[in-house]
């Protein structure tokens, strides 16, 4: 089922919230890696007990984080790109 069934049309889909994607996701990538950090010295209990897959989520937090800043600073290129493309276009345009 599509969310568009739901609504059969009636609603429109908000505008995306745009702010600083890469602010945000640093911060969770170094909460990720804070938290990984502080539960190493703790392993060999986790280990004992059959926990290490919280290490290891914390572990995969950050790696998914440190890919999410390269795809968004990727994104954030492009668009100034695009941007500035438009703005020249937008300078060279007669105006009437």
């Amino acid at each position: 089922m599509r969310w568009g069934d739901v609504t059969k049309g009636k609603r429109e889909a908000p505008e995306p919230l745009e702010g600083n994607v890469v602010a945000t996701i640093t911060v969770g990538t170094v909460v990720w890696a804070v938290l990984f950090v502080a539960q190493l010295p703790f392993y060999s209990w986790y280990a004992d007990h059959g926990h290490t897959r919280w290490l290891w989520s914390c572990a995969a937090g950050v790696g998914l984080g440190l890919l999410g800043l390269v795809l968004v600073r990727r994104r954030e290129a492009g668009l100034r790109v695009a941007r500035a493309a438009a703005d020249t276009r937008r300078e060279t345009t007669p105006q009437d």
